[in-house]
């Protein structure tokens, strides 16, 4: 929607531009309407693609987090169950039932560890934690670049109305101003592909 505006300000630049107007002033402001509105289409495009990048990173981060809470919970359970299975062992056992007996708060104590910390897979606590925290990470990254964009966005807006503007009233401030709002879109627009982290609006 926001680009066939942007295009329809461009005609009607233009069409203002040949009515009766002395030459290349009003030319120069539709090309330069004509590169804002390119400009536009590519941090649109920024601010796309880091917004659905969020989504992405929020749903892996979410994911990992409630892995990681069902881990808890059940090397909690195992952990108990080996704690009261060794409190409640019986006395006069044979040496068979005692070493089945040790064997199996052994295996559970084993699970309850893997449960924390299992590299192999890793689908431990522990590498869920490191999951979920890299995932935020990446998901705070594109978020701030995804503000930066939006910014940008507007800058460059605002600057093709202004040229648009100037285009029939005349006034050179205005294309002044367009051109300083283009630099900042752009400026804002670079910021949120290499830099977003560098400032905080």
């Amino acid at each position: 929607m926001e680009i066939l505006e942007t295009h329809e300000q461009i005609h009607e630049a233009g069409h203002a531009g040949h009515e009766g107007h002395a030459g290349g002033g009003k030319k120069y402001v539709a090309i330069m309407i004509s590169i804002l509105a390119c400009l536009l289409a590519l941090i649109e495009t920024g601010v796309n693609g880091s917004q659905s990048a969020y989504v992405s990173y929020n749903i892996e981060a979410s994911d990992d987090w409630a892995f990681y809470q069902a881990k808890s919970i059940r090397m909690t359970t195992m952990t108990t169950a080996a704690d009261m299975m060794e409190a409640m062992k019986p006395a006069g056992q044979s040496a068979e039932q005692a070493a089945a007996w040790q064997k199996r708060i052994a295996d559970w104590r084993a699970t309850a560890q893997r449960y924390d910390s299992d590299p192999e897979k890793g689908e431990g606590r522990k590498e869920l934690s490191a999951k979920a925290k890299a995932a935020e990470a990446h998901r705070d990254h594109v978020f701030a670049a995804y503000h930066l964009f939006e910014y940008g966005a507007a800058a460059l807006q605002i600057a093709i109305v202004m040229a648009s503007a100037s285009v029939v009233t005349g006034m050179m401030v205005l294309v002044y101003g367009a051109a300083g709002l283009g630099v900042a879109g752009v400026a804002f627009g670079l910021l949120g592909w290499l830099a977003p982290t560098l400032i905080h609006l």
